[in-house]
């Protein structure tokens, strides 16, 4: 990911190399050449996605300003968030780099920890992946929602014992497909809690700002402007779920009628289109 902005856009290039002066390797040659096994170890994919986003957005500043100034308000899933405080004007460029790097290896340290995982469950609503979530948690295992992405699209994080045995219960219980994530551990539940101590650190130290445009965020799906309060739920999101479908829904009661995603793939326009199909959605990026 991210090739196509090196290749063929200055002003991205010039970001994937002051990244990579700070992280200590070659980011854009790792993203355009891998090897993927490293890049999707979460303490490579965080600041590779951060840098995606913020180049993408860039890009597109230059070459359509007019599509950057309408914009009312920011949101990203999971680490996506940093890159809408960034965008947003709550985190320059640089300390964002080594924030998201911190953050990464803290939560690669915290998976490393424990046997855990993720996995997709679809075409089941939330009453129903709690329920067998509940059935299949044996003995203080931790297992349940993190990523509430759409209707009938949840990831749910914990051991990996008991993900194996919510795959044939989840499909049981009427689940179109449950599918194992490429992730290092079982993000966004309390089997992260190591890492929060480390990213609490990190946030002291680096310079947060009020924000330009709001934020909505992960944790309680509220749009947010003041620093403190964007300090505060960034470390409270490694820990707790995601609300993407209660962020978008909330943006949609505010005001907001259309969405563009910025960086990589089309996870976010897909989840639109299951939310609201008449959303008028766009992308700018590597998909």
């Amino acid at each position: 990911m991210g090739r196509w902005l090196c290749e063929t856009h200055p002003v991205a290039k010039s970001l994937f190399d002051q990244a990579s002066e700070i992280l200590g390797y070659d980011l854009g040659k790792l993203c355009a050449e891998g090897p993927e096994s490293q890049l999707n170890e979460t303490a490579y994919s965080q600041p590779a996605l951060f840098v995606v986003g913020i180049a993408a957005a860039a890009v597109m500043r230059e070459q359509a300003p007019e599509r950057i100034a309408v914009v009312k308000a920011a949101a990203g899933l999971s680490l996506g968030e940093y890159t809408a405080v960034c965008f947003s004007g709550g985190l320059e460029f640089a300390d964002g780099v080594r924030l998201v790097q911190r953050r990464g290896q803290a939560m690669q340290a915290a998976a490393d920890a424990v046997q855990s995982g993720m996995a997709s469950v679809l075409g089941l609503d939330l009453d129903k992946v709690k329920q067998v979530c509940d059935d299949c948690r044996h003995d203080g295992e931790v297992l349940q929602p993190a990523n509430l992405l759409c209707p009938g699209n949840i990831a749910v994080s914990g051991h990996l014992t008991a993900i194996e045995r919510l795959v044939p219960a989840a499909e049981a219980a009427g689940a179109m497909k449950v599918i194992p994530l490429s992730v290092a551990g079982a993000f966004h539940t309390s089997l992260m809690q190591p890492a929060v101590e480390a990213l609490r650190a990190a946030l002291e130290e680096i310079p947060i700002h009020d924000t330009q445009i709001p934020v909505y965020s992960n944790v309680d799906a509220r749009p947010h402007q003041s620093a403190s309060e964007i300090r505060d739920l960034l470390s409270r999101q490694v820990v707790g779920s995601v609300r993407w479908e209660d962020s978008v829904r909330q943006m949609l009661e505010d005001g907001i009628d259309g969405f563009e995603e910025v960086g990589t793939g089309r996870v976010l326009r897909g989840t639109l289109k299951r939310i609201n199909r008449k959303l008028p959605s766009d992308g700018f990026g590597d998909g």
